[in-house]
């Protein structure tokens, strides 16, 4: 042993970023908590017989044909458009929603994906002026067809705005 080693050892402050508690919901409808300290947990009193939570499923509970409420190439919603969707969130009364946007296959990925991410960002933008939590905001593009995108049909029917409820 070294005599002395701890009176010369130096004290150091360790500075951290300052963090405030927080709740969210997942996408998955889980409501998490998180404490200052690190300590996170889920806040639903219902669990599995495993202790695993059981947590709220969401469904989707609107979808917008994106050709009603967007011009071509636009991401920006039209003023009836805007009335319907505030009138939907009003009413429809889930504890977080979440809105993922698609496109038809018709432009490059790239453009599909930014152009789904604008116009879902649009949707929650009128979401939130209704103080309707938002949980999460996604982007698809072309990724996820719900029809063929080889006729106009099809395409029309992939050229949507999905709101997923989380009840």
């Amino acid at each position: 042993m070294f005599a002395g080693s701890a009176a010369t050892a130096q004290q150091t402050t360790v500075v951290g970023e300052n963090y405030t508690p927080t709740i969210w919901v997942d996408p998955d409808g889980c409501e998490h908590w998180v404490m200052d300290d690190g300590w996170e947990g889920y806040m639903t009193p219902h669990v599995s017989r495993q202790g695993i939570p059981v947590c709220r499923r969401g469904n989707v509970c609107g979808v917008m044909n994106s050709d009603q409420y967007f011009h071509t190439d636009s991401a920006r919603i039209t003023s009836a458009g805007q009335q319907q969707l505030a009138n939907f969130f009003r009413q429809t009364g889930a504890v977080s929603y979440i809105i993922t946007g698609h496109t038809d296959s018709r432009a490059s990925d790239a453009y599909n994906m930014d152009l789904s991410l604008r116009r879902a960002n649009s949707v929650a933008r009128v979401a939130a002026s209704t103080g309707a939590r938002i949980a999460d905001i996604r982007g698809y593009g072309e990724r996820l067809p719900k029809a063929s995108n080889n006729t106009h049909a099809g395409m029309a029917k992939n050229r949507r705005v999905e709101i997923i409820c989380i009840r």
